[in-house]
């Protein structure tokens, strides 16, 4: 655990010198502030023009944080041959992808609560207060760092196998698919072949289903998201971390490096 806490500590402290880290970062608090100005000139549904935009902004630009990031992690460290001398000290390689995975996580998760108070900052600066109301956003964000942990786990496995490109190509399309299973699972059963409904029934059980935790537009209408929600796509999201993060230390662990 030492090992894999050190290898995630120096993960951090990269990726906070990425300079465009910071500018994703600013350009994202610019967005959400953004959000004020069109609620500004829309009467009666400013509250929800800001949490929707805030939040969009936070899962569009977490998402960018996570696959441009990810995609780097194991194919740096080999272009720039750092990655032996690590590998020279007394570390595995599943701890080092270990480490560098719970690394970028944690990266997310700093961006992310900064990016969420600005979001906050501007809900503030729109309603001119706070209730217990105004925490259910969080929720949503929780689920959008779910999202970007299942991204981040993708990333590293495209990285694993593949090129910094096709692993961003990768990584990106099955998050364009996984935000679209539910309606391809219909539409397979609407088909009359059973090939069809077969490669469609794989896929809508193979590939993580984004569209369960998208509650952005939901949320700036005001609705909850119940505990029993919560709980179960925790789980879900942790099933998937567990499986391709134990993918990609399999495939590197059989990995040679030149």
């Amino acid at each position: 655990m030492k090992r894999v806490a050190t290898i995630a500590r120096h993960t951090f402290k990269e990726a906070v010198r990425d300079k465009v880290l910071y500018n994703l970062i600013v350009f994202a608090l610019l967005m959400i502030g953004s959000a004020i100005l069109f609620s500004s000139i829309s009467v009666g549904i400013q509250r929800i023009i800001v949490v929707d935009l805030g939040l969009s902004s936070i899962s569009v630009f977490g998402l960018i944080m996570a696959i441009f990031i990810g995609i780097g992690l194991v194919a740096k460290e080999i272009d720039r041959r750092t990655i032996y001398n690590v590998l020279s000290k007394p570390v595995r390689r599943f701890e080092f992808i270990i480490g560098k995975y719970l690394g970028l996580l944690l990266t997310l998760v700093i961006n992310t609560a900064i990016m969420t108070a600005g979001f906050y900052a501007a809900l503030f600066y729109q309603t001119r207060r706070l209730g217990l109301e105004d925490l259910a956003p969080l929720a949503t964000i929780y689920f959008i760092l779910l999202q970007l942990a299942m991204v981040v786990s993708l990333a590293i496995f495209f990285s694993t196998i593949s090129t910094p490109i096709l692993s961003a190509v990768f990584t990106f399309s099955i998050y364009v698919i996984g935000h679209f299973l539910s309606e391809m699972r219909w539409l397979g059963q609407t088909t009359g072949s059973g090939v069809v409904k077969g490669a469609v029934a794989a896929l809508y059980y193979l590939l993580p289903n984004f569209s369960n935790f998208d509650f952005i537009t939901q949320t700036a209408h005001g609705e909850r998201i119940s505990g029993l929600l919560l709980t179960s796509n925790s789980l879900y999201a942790l099933l998937y971390v567990t499986i391709l993060i134990s993918a990609s230390i399999l495939v590197f662990e059989e990995r040679e490096l030149r």
